[in-house]
Parts: structure tokens; C-alpha cells; sequence
């Protein structure tokens, strides 16, 4: 007969079948919440694997319905990849793009009647002609994708005006419930523009899906172009929709710090190039420095979150909805280029509750993030990987 355990051994036993416990009610029945408590940092341990490597400056990812996934190149190709991501075909019918500085071909969408209609939604930057030649705007094009080529192509929407530099084209794109479609449009780095109702350079616009406007529109007064839903941003690189209540959220680059999240809502004035949690680029960073003082309210609306002193440069923005990682569910997700890292918000509603920076370790400037079906979290980086954030 074996002795007794100790009362040592029993409290041992315990803790360990406390934490066991603890462990499996975080994954499976409580989700650990959004915070990154002890509990979290205890089980979460996701693993990164490199799905693919030597893209060309990938910009903006989708999935299809079968799984294959579709691939933005900013210098024009638009490529499909198989479910495991281990090979692609070149998709034809991409009208010609500015492929210098910031521009390219950039940002990407599905119809969301894709099943039945497989319109291709992107973002280019569009080369000007006649008296525009020379300069460039952002612009948005659909095809039908049949096979692997685009068809009926046509251009559904043109920044006004077309302007030089090669800088803030925004050129996000995400449809909203009622199947309007979302574009994100860049300042061009020109600033002052972005108060301006005549050109829609520092703009979210909002269209139907055959290019025309519709009618519940904000009203923002004579001499304003149709389209303009919301104005005052700098250069919106990320966008999702919230998953409960349908509201765009944005993540926008600051100057010098100042990278904002915001609820993009309709009619509403971001203040860029009034106010900035950022400096101009040349001053000491520091509070002192802060565009207008900083403080947005009560002209503008106030950013949810900000970062100072040193920008991080958002890029692709994510809500996490999956069950892949419960402890994330309802998280949102922001890739950064300066800061080359992750960042996992929780948030409450209209709140930003807590940041935390994931993956520092892997230098990788992060210009996409998107959910997979399976419920892993895709990044696109800059140096042209394709990676994958699971358990």
C-alpha cells in the first residue's frame, strides 16, 4: 500500500488542478475578456508561421468564398492565392497605376453579393491625362472577376483634384451594411485641403456600388462634392466596420505622433490640419508642439485613442470576430509601419479601453491585417510576407 500524500503534495496537486482549470475555462467558456491580465499572458501563447514569402510590397488582402485569397502588389499586380497561400496566378484586367512613392494599387473589396455578382472592388493610385498629366489621384475601379481576369472593368469613383506628389492616398475600402461602399482618401500631403468641401482630398467618401451617391448622404452645404461623408483626415490607412453596431471605424497617421483612432461618422470633422495630438514636422516633440493645442472638442470630434510622442503609423485595421483566439473576440487589431508591430485594442462600445503592442520582436512594418476563415489573423508586411497568428 502506498503511504499517504503529504499535505504538501495535496496543495500541490491543487494548485496545479486550479490552474489547469482556470486555463480551460479562459479558452473555452469565459474568453479571458479584452484585457491582457495575468490569466491571459499565462494560456495566449499564439504562434506566428510564415504563409508566403517574396511578395512585391503586398497592400490589401480578401478572401473568396473557396478559401483562395485575393493579393494587391502596390506596383499593379493583383494576384490570387491558393487556400495555403503556396501558390498564385497573376489576375489580368488591372487598369495602369501610379507605382511611385506611397501610390500604387492599394486597397481591396468584395461585393458583398460577391456569390452571385463577383464584382472586384480596388483602390489606385490613377495617373492624370490631358491637363492632368503628371499628376495623380486616388481612384476606384471594379471588374467582374471571371476565371483570372477581370471584366467589365470600369472606374466608379475619382479623387478631386488630381495633384502632384506621390504621398496620402489613403485608399481603404470597406462596404457597410446597406452595401454602400466606404473610401478613404488621403490629403496628398498638401494639409489645408482636408477643411475644404470643394475636393474630397482628406475625405471619407461613401458611394453605391455602381458609383452613384446616395441619397441619406450627409447634407454639407452649397459647393460641397457629392460623395463626402466625413472630412479633416490626414491620411486614413485602416478601416472596419464595428461588428455590433455598423459604425466605420478608422485609424489615421498623425504628423509627428498623433495617429488616431476614430469612429468615422457622418457629416463629422476630424480637424486635420487644425488640430493634432501630433508637432509639424521640424519641432521638438513634445506637448508644447501640439497642433491647435491638441485637444480636438468641442469644433472637432476627439479621437477615441492617440499616439504620442512618436507616431507608429497605423495600416489595416481588424475586429476581431472569431473563436480561433477567444480571448481576442471583440478585440480590434491595427497594424503600424513606423512602430513595426501589432496592436491589440479592447474596446467597449465607443471606447478604446487598453493597447497593447504584440510581435515587436519581428521588425516587420505591418500593412494589413485581416481575419481568416478559419479564424487565425492574416498580416501582410512590407517586406512582402504573408503571415499567420494563431494558437
Amino acid at each position: 500500500m502506498q503511504p499517504a500524500p503529504s499535505l504538501h503534495t495535496l496543495l500541490s496537486r491543487t494548485r496545479v488542478l486550479h490552474s489547469v482549470l482556470a486555463a480551460a475555462l479562459c479558452w473555452g467558456l469565459l474568453g479571458c475578456g479584452g484585457g491582457a491580465g495575468q490569466a491571459e499572458a499565462q494560456v495566449l501563447q499564439p504562434k506566428i508561421s510564415v504563409l508566403r514569402s517574396g511578395l512585391a510590397s503586398p497592400w490589401g488582402l480578401v478572401f473568396l468564398p473557396s478559401g483562395e485569397m485575393l493579393v494587391t502588389e502596390r506596383g499593379g499586380r493583383l494576384l490570387r492565392l491558393s487556400a495555403d497561400a503556396q501558390t498564385s496566378t497573376e489576375i489580368s484586367g488591372i487598369l495602369p497605376v501610379n507605382a511611385a512613392g506611397q501610390g500604387g494599387l492599394l486597397g481591396l473589396a468584395l461585393d458583398p453579393d460577391f456569390a452571385t455578382t463577383p464584382w472586384v472592388y480596388w483602390a489606385f493610385s490613377e495617373p492624370g491625362t490631358g491637363s492632368a498629366a503628371g499628376l495623380t489621384g486616388t481612384a476606384v475601379a471594379r471588374g467582374r472577376l471571371v476565371d483570372n481576369s477581370l471584366q467589365n472593368v470600369a472606374v466608379l469613383f475619382r479623387q478631386s483634384p488630381k495633384t502632384s506628389g506621390n504621398g496620402h492616398y489613403g485608399s481603404r475600402l470597406v462596404f457597410a451594411r446597406d452595401k454602400t461602399l466606404f473610401i478613404t482618401l488621403g490629403e496628398r500631403q498638401l494639409g489645408s485641403p482636408s477643411q475644404d468641401l470643394g475636393q474630397t482630398l482628406g475625405k471619407v467618401v461613401r458611394i453605391q456600388r455602381d458609383g452613384s451617391i446616395p441619397a441619406d448622404n450627409p447634407a454639407l452645404g452649397a459647393g460641397a462634392l457629392p460623395g463626402i461623408w466625413s472630412l479633416g483626415h490626414r491620411n486614413v490607412q485602416g478601416a472596419a466596420l464595428h461588428p455590433d453596431t455598423g459604425e466605420l471605424w478608422t485609424s489615421e497617421h498623425g504628423p509627428q505622433g498623433g495617429d488616431e483612432i476614430n469612429i468615422t461618422r457622418a457629416g463629422a470633422n476630424y480637424g486635420w490640419p487644425v488640430k493634432s495630438y501630433g508637432c509639424n514636422y521640424g519641432s521638438p516633440v513634445g506637448d508644447a508642439c501640439r497642433i491647435g493645442g491638441g485637444v480636438h472638442t468641442p469644433t472637432f470630434v476627439e479621437p477615441l485613442t492617440y499616439w504620442v510622442p512618436t507616431s507608429v503609423a497605423p495600416a489595416g485595421l481588424l475586429f476581431y470576430t472569431g473563436s480561433l483566439i477567444p480571448q481576442w473576440k471583440g478585440n480590434l487589431f491595427s497594424g503600424s509601419l513606423a512602430g513595426q508591430t501589432l496592436w491589440r485594442m479592447a474596446v467597449s462600445n465607443s471606447a478604446v479601453l487598453s493597447r497593447e503592442a504584440l510581435l515587436s520582436d519581428l521588425k516587420e512594418r505591418i500593412r494589413d491585417v485581416v481575419q481568416a476563415p478559419d479564424g487565425a489573423i492574416l498580416l501582410l508586411t512590407d517586406s512582402g510576407k504573408l503571415l499567420r497568428l494563431a494558437p
